[in-house]
């Protein structure tokens, strides 16, 4: 049984047993250079046409050299971009890689939400997650030790707030008594929290529609999978949610060329990546997005042989 059947982003990227294929914002081959973000529409509107069935988005203030990562997310403010890409689509889900709840009041993002999916309706999938930029928090004057905390409080919430009838909230973030969020979704949006969030493997069983985590061998991988995926089942018997990983992809020219650990993924021909797909759907991956930051060709030509040749094994569900 799922909650979000009817939910048409949700319906098309999630179903138990299967694997739907997206991409990480920017489309852009820049590995540790700034991004120009140059015709991430035009990439966008191609990937939609393939078939690709989400575009992820993150949540990054500052840039920060110490971090390692020159990409500053996608440099533009996520909500903002995310709701100019969906101008330019149709379809394609809309989703983020996470808010970092933390540095954001659940309020706002209450709003925020609820008026993007009021104006492009079933589009958004919401990943959340505790933040792991120092900078950040350092920028916003948080204590970067207190993200856990801040976290749950605000995780409960937003969950009230942006889903509730004139709710009650009394927390250590605010209270709204005799008001209410407007607009509200016109449904439902479902909530992935992203990595452990500073929680416990109990607390994001109960409380996540979905579980999100970063790309491990299949096996280390497949393990995390099946200790989540039984917790779920003591607290929601019966209940699907679905697992969620980002790879990233440097697409060899040679479609047989054998995978090899890149960091965070792997660069491998379209065939074995075929294999390794399948291998990812075996142990329960229900959703996988390729960031092409470290990709050697240029993106559009990796962008149409994996449409033309590795999307049809796992196409978007109807």
């Amino acid at each position: 049984m799922t909650t979000f059947q009817h939910h048409k982003a949700y319906r098309r990227m999630y179903k138990e047993n299967e694997l739907t294929l997206g991409l990480h914002m920017p489309l852009e081959n820049y590995q540790y250079a700034t991004p120009t973000m140059e015709k991430q529409v035009e990439l966008t509107q191609l990937a939609e046409q393939y078939g690709f069935t989400s575009l992820w988005f993150r949540d990054v203030l500052l840039q920060d050299p110490s971090f390692g990562d020159p990409a500053t997310g996608q440099i533009y403010d996520m909500l903002i971009y995310l709701t100019y890409l969906a101008s330019q689509t149709r379809e394609i889900a809309l989703s983020t890689s996470a808010i970092v709840l933390p540095l954001r009041h659940p309020l706002r993002v209450a709003k925020e939400m609820a008026t993007i999916d009021q104006l492009f309706p079933e589009r958004l999938i919401m990943g959340v997650s505790s933040g792991d930029r120092q900078a950040d928090f350092r920028g916003l004057g948080i204590p970067h030790e207190e993200r856990g905390k801040r976290f749950s409080e605000a995780f409960h919430y937003l969950e009230e707030a942006l889903n509730k009838e004139f709710p009650s909230i009394e927390s250590a973030l605010g209270s709204i008594q005799g008001a209410n969020v407007v607009p509200k979704p016109t449904k439902r949006i479902p909530t992935m929290i992203t990595g452990y969030s500073q929680q416990n493997m109990e607390w994001f069983a109960q409380y996540g529609d979905g579980w999100m985590y970063y790309p491990r061998h299949p096996h280390f991988q497949a393990e995390a999978i099946t200790q989540w995926r039984k917790l779920v089942d003591i607290y929601h018997p019966g209940v699907f949610k679905p697992f969620t990983q980002p790879m990233h992809l440097d697409l060899a020219e040679d479609p047989n060329e054998m995978p090899t650990p890149i960091r965070l993924g792997f660069r491998a021909g379209r065939n074995t990546l075929i294999e390794l797909l399948s291998i990812y759907k075996e142990i329960g991956v229900n959703h996988l997005f390729f960031a092409l930051f470290d990709s050697k060709r240029p993106v559009e030509e990796v962008i149409h042989e994996l449409g033309e040749e590795v999307l049809p094994h796992f196409r978007a569900h109807l």
